[in-house]
């Protein structure tokens, strides 16, 4: 049995997560859930978007399966992902993006994956406003950028390659004029391919390489980059296959992992069950891999597959004029992985 600290979000972050919590149960998944808080949700319980009961959860359990949180726009508490990844030292931000049959793109063939370094880089949070006669007149952000958190995500990006049968790693840079902090980037993306010769490697300026993505996306295998360039990038990876709703991320440290659908929270649509609960879903599928249930976790994928290419199913943004619902959803996908049981 898996003890996993479960974080229901945000808006309409409790009900993709009941979504996906009915399909692991039916896979019988040996999943025990630690329900806890954070966002605005803990902000209205707790007086704090963090509270100290959900960091010793994910402390203990060193698993984590978390809905959307809402962050203050220019003001108000930090980012409790950035929080939690820097905290719990998850450096690695693993982001695959997959075609679905059923969807309604213009691609038929993205398979790639986003490693995206996440503790570093613009989101270090070092930042400050500089002042003069009582009034704000610049601001300065300090990116971040040293050869270990380089090397270990560079490494986890080939590694990933390796153990998944890959064939390419691309390296995204703006080293042109960037010249330090990208630039020592891609030294080190070098250094550490020549231990890799059986997979190749190169290396993109980030513009040339977001508009090659939406030209040819086919072209790319795994692309590893630093911490804003990688979540800029892997949101593009997303709209290629369909959008946000169908895209999931996985936070790996050396000793926690914590998985979650990449969208935000939606408070607009919140409390209407119309949410796609696809993300939170694969969430899951990729939580399970790495707690070793592989098993239910192809189950689980291949549900989710049918149920989106059968499109009878599906919620609104799959399907305009959809009237089906995310339980509705939920349990189609659910029928399915019991009967593969």
């Amino acid at each position: 049995m898996h003890t996993v600290t479960l974080i229901p979000g945000d808006g309409i972050g409790p009900e993709i997560t009941e979504a996906a919590v009915q399909v692991v149960e039916a896979a019988g998944a040996p999943i025990q859930w630690d329900r806890q808080l954070a966002g605005m949700s803990a902000v209205d319980r707790h007086d704090t978007p963090l509270p100290d009961a959900t960091l010793d959860s994910f402390r203990r359990n060193r698993a984590a399966l978390k809905a959307p949180l809402t962050t203050p726009v220019g003001g108000g508490y930090r980012s409790v992902n950035v929080t939690l990844r820097q905290e719990f030292d998850l450096y690695a931000n693993v982001r695959p993006a997959l075609s679905f049959e059923g969807t309604q793109t213009r691609y038929g063939n993205v398979n790639l994956v986003t490693v995206r370094e996440n503790t570093e880089g613009l989101y270090a949070g070092i930042e400050h406003y500089i002042k003069a006669e009582g009034k704000t007149i610049a601001a300065e952000s300090i990116a971040v950028v040293t050869r270990s958190g380089c090397e270990r995500i560079i490494e986890h990006a080939f590694r990933y390659a390796r153990q998944t049968g890959r064939k390419k790693v691309t390296a995204v840079h703006k080293a042109n004029i960037l010249k330090c902090t990208s630039g020592l980037f891609l030294e080190i993306g070098r250094e550490v391919a020549q231990k890799y010769p059986e997979i190749e490697f190169e290396d993109r300026i980030v513009d040339a390489c977001a508009m090659q993505m939406a030209m040819h996306p086919d072209q790319f295998d795994v692309i590893v980059t630093t911490n804003l360039f990688g979540d800029i990038l892997s949101d593009l990876a997303a709209g290629l296959v369909g959008g946000l709703g169908l895209v999931a991320g996985a936070n790996i440290g050396r000793e926690a992992a914590m998985f979650e659908p990449v969208h935000g929270s939606a408070p607009d649509i919140a409390g209407k069950n119309i949410a796609n609960p696809t993300a939170m879903i694969i969430a899951t599928v990729m939580m399970l891999d790495h707690l070793g249930e592989q098993a239910a976790a192809r189950r689980i994928e291949q549900a989710v597959r049918e149920v989106i290419r059968e499109g009878k199913h599906v919620t609104a943004d799959l399907k305009p004029g959809s009237i089906c619902s995310t339980p509705e959803m939920a349990e189609a996908i659910a029928e399915k992985v019991r009967l593969a049981g």
